[in-house]
């Protein structure tokens, strides 16, 4: 049986890329795999809204295609390239039987692939928007990051405690220390993720498994 998600997915499949519902229900079926507990379709609509939310004078239409398919592929662990290439290969692929210009394609295929670092370059406020959008969960209210880490973990499920908690202390300490939301309305997040992030750090830096390493 179909979910909001789904339905709103569709909906926004039909209203980005008419006549193209296949594609949709395809991508929408790799963000529900069984094995996903936060990169699922819950977060595809979370990106998809915020880019909304967010977008000022951005020309968005290759940000939403480019946020489709930024989890479009998620193996845990990755497979022989990174997540994120596997999902930019799948977007030129897929969307050169829609009929996009080769330069749209190679533009959606670069955003996607920013997804890895989140860390757009200068003049770039596309990469700006997508990676502020995808990031933005970090400024969540305290029960939905609560949610949020606690999806994260479960999907790494498969990971030692040890090993989980010193990667997941080496990105969060990466992310404190830089400018994490880079467009005009995304930086009115910082102080909410700020928060969130020294909270967790806080935490994770009073575990004993953290400090018998």
């Amino acid at each position: 049986m179909p979910t909001d998600d789904h339905a709103e997915l569709m909906a926004r499949c039909r209203a980005t890329l008419p006549r193209q519902q296949e594609l949709g229900e395809n991508l929408i079926a790799r963000y529900s795999e069984p094995h996903r507990r936060y990169h699922t379709t819950k977060h595809l609509v979370h990106v998809l809204t915020m880019l909304d939310q967010l977008a000022d004078d951005h020309d968005v239409f290759l940000v939403q295609l480019a946020a489709w398919f930024h989890d479009a592929v998620y193996a845990v662990p990755p497979g022989q390239v990174s997540n994120e290439e596997a999902s930019a290969r799948l977007a030129l692929r897929e969307l050169s039987r829609v009929g996009l210009e080769q330069e749209d394609l190679n533009q959606i295929a670069r955003l996607v692939r920013l997804t890895e670092t989140h860390v757009p370059g200068p003049r770039d406020p596309e990469g700006e928007l997508l990676c502020d959008a995808d990031l933005a969960i970090l400024a969540s209210d305290p029960a939905d990051y609560a949610a949020y880490l606690a999806a994260v973990r479960q999907e790494y499920a498969q990971v030692p405690e040890e090993d989980f908690l010193a990667g997941r202390l080496a990105v969060l300490t990466e992310l404190a220390d830089r400018e994490i939301f880079r467009t005009s309305k995304g930086r009115q997040l910082a102080g909410a993720a700020q928060a969130n992030l020294a909270a967790e750090i806080s935490a994770l830096l009073s575990n004993g498994s953290l400090r018998s390493l």
